[in-house]
């Protein structure tokens, strides 16, 4: 059996029943890295340090700096605050009973053979979901044989919690990775010289699940990933491109005039400000699992809430309104309508960012975040099989079923979607030396890692196996600027490549 790919480690989430890993993926070179040096790195922990429901962590109100903020951001423009906040309600009232009615089947489906001209004629369904299944990306016995591999790697360090990263230098992986960026991203409207270049995709180390039949631990709600406060802090998302913060739009009160998939307005974007303990700090244009398993609703499987502009926009506005009468007041039913919730001004205004708390990622809950019923809007993914692709916008809510009520493993490996940019080719950089090292990558808990493992996969094999484009991904061959490419395309790809001293 060939040696699995397999790098970065952190503790299971759920005793032994439900195994949640995270991985290093980059390799190195000879070549001196001309990026800054690594980071200290982060205590050891697990992915329940990601998240206050799963830490159990009593958390204090945040502080005052945070009432400054939220005054600042929308100071001057409060009458259009409001009058969006109705619009917004009004269209989520309509578009949630769409969701729910459909269910599943509103996730857009695609075909891996003839991915581009789908890809073309679905772009406006994709782009309003943020979410879709794209089948038979990895041939399907191929995609189980990953599962072999990571358990017999597994059996031979008993320490581990490690996976396999063969799927990430594969050529079909990368082709469906390069395609989705590129037709579904842009960013010659707002700035054709960012510098980001969706040309090819690189590697960032995530975690794998392997969740046993009737596991009802790992019961992680709805939630967002890529910071939280930070999506308010002007030295966070507010550092976008162009000028201007990630969710201007919205906090003008224009909330139909934000762009989700308008990469420029992100390059800048800075998503973890307080070094939480699995908090990514690349520029994600999506996150995604590649399934080897079979699995299906309330199988252990990925939940999603596919109504992107509408989710963000009421994430971000939710801090600024209250109810008139709370819930459990109001007698009559009306509790979400418009006219049960006001604007809370000035001196009114809390400090509360419903779910949001640094250090940790942002999470939701019907009680937070009524507006978006997500008892009935949080969707299953359909039926998977072995060697497909999910992916969902960076944005996006998701979860994980709580109960797993099928009859077998739910077995899946996260790997998320990065283009090109300055600060990505830095992490890749650090997490090319920690893949050397056999230890975790920068944004995960620290330890020893795979440091001290047999069999651990070596560049000279990661060479033997993987293609130029999946070293290229890796950080081990120079990367290429297309001649097509935007010249802010074709100047970040030389960033890059000094960047990783190639």
């Amino acid at each position: 059996m060939q040696r699995s790919l397999l790098i970065r480690k952190i503790s299971p989430v759920v005793a032994t029943q439900t195994r949640m890993i995270a991985m290093t993926t980059t390799q190195t070179q000879t070549k001196t890295s001309t990026s800054p040096p690594p980071s200290t790195s982060k205590r050891e922990g697990d992915i329940s340090d990601s998240f206050v429901s799963l830490s159990k962590t009593q958390r204090p109100p945040l502080p005052r700096r945070f009432l400054e903020l939220k005054q600042s951001l929308v100071q001057g423009r409060e009458d259009a605050v409001i009058a969006s906040w109705g619009r917004l309600l009004r269209q989520l009232r309509s578009e949630n009973e769409l969701v729910a009615a459909k269910g599943p089947g509103v996730v857009p489906v695609l075909q891996f053979h003839g991915l581009e001209s789908q890809l073309s004629a679905l772009r406006d369904e994709l782009q309003k979901r943020g979410v879709a299944v794209i089948k038979g990306v990895i041939p399907r016995d191929e995609a189980r044989a990953y599962k072999s591999e990571i358990e017999e790697y597994v059996r031979q360090n008993p320490s581990t919690r490690a996976p396999q990263l063969k799927v990430r230098a594969h050529p079909n992986f990368l082709r469906a990775q390069t395609l989705l960026m590129q037709h579904l991203w842009h960013h010659t409207t707002s700035s054709p010289n960012a510098l980001v270049s969706t040309s090819q995709p690189l590697a960032y180390a995530d975690r794998l699940r392997i969740r046993q039949p009737g596991d009802a631990r790992f019961a992680l709600g709805p939630h967002i990933d890529g910071g939280s406060v930070e999506r308010w802090e002007r030295h966070g998302y507010g550092l976008g491109g162009s000028g201007r913060g990630v969710y201007e739009d919205v906090f003008a009160g224009r909330w139909e005039d934000h762009d989700p998939w308008d990469a420029g307005a992100r390059v800048g974007a800075v998503s973890d400000n307080y070094r939480g303990l699995g908090a990514c700090s690349m520029f994600r244009m999506f996150q995604g699992w590649l399934s080897m398993s079979r699995t299906g609703p309330r199988e252990g499987t990925l939940m999603v809430n596919p109504l992107l502009r509408l989710a963000t926009a009421y994430v971000l506005l939710r801090p600024f309104f209250e109810p008139v009468v709370a819930a459990k007041e109001k007698r009559d039913g009306g509790y979400l309508d418009e006219e049960n919730w006001r604007f809370r001004d000035g001196e009114a205004m809390t400090s509360a960012l419903q779910g949001a708390e640094p250090g940790f990622g942002q999470e939701l809950s019907a009680a937070l975040h009524p507006h978006l019923d997500l008892d009935r809007t949080m969707v299953h993914m359909p039926p998977v099989e072995p060697g497909d692709f999910v992916v969902w916008h960076c944005d996006t809510i998701h979860a994980v079923d709580k109960v797993h009520t099928g009859p077998s493993d739910s077995s899946v490996l996260y790997i998320p979607i990065c283009p090109v940019t300055e600060q990505n080719a830095q992490y890749l950089a650090r997490q090319r030396q920690a893949f050397l090292d056999g230890t975790p990558g920068p944004d995960f808990p620290g330890g020893a890692g795979e440091s001290e493992h047999v069999n651990r996969p070596t560049v000279d094999f990661l060479r033997r196996y993987a293609g130029v484009e999946g070293l290229r991904a890796m950080g081990l061959e120079k990367l290429e600027a297309h001649p097509h490419d935007p010249a802010g395309a074709q100047n970040v790809t030389k960033r890059a490549n000094q960047i990783l001293g190639l």
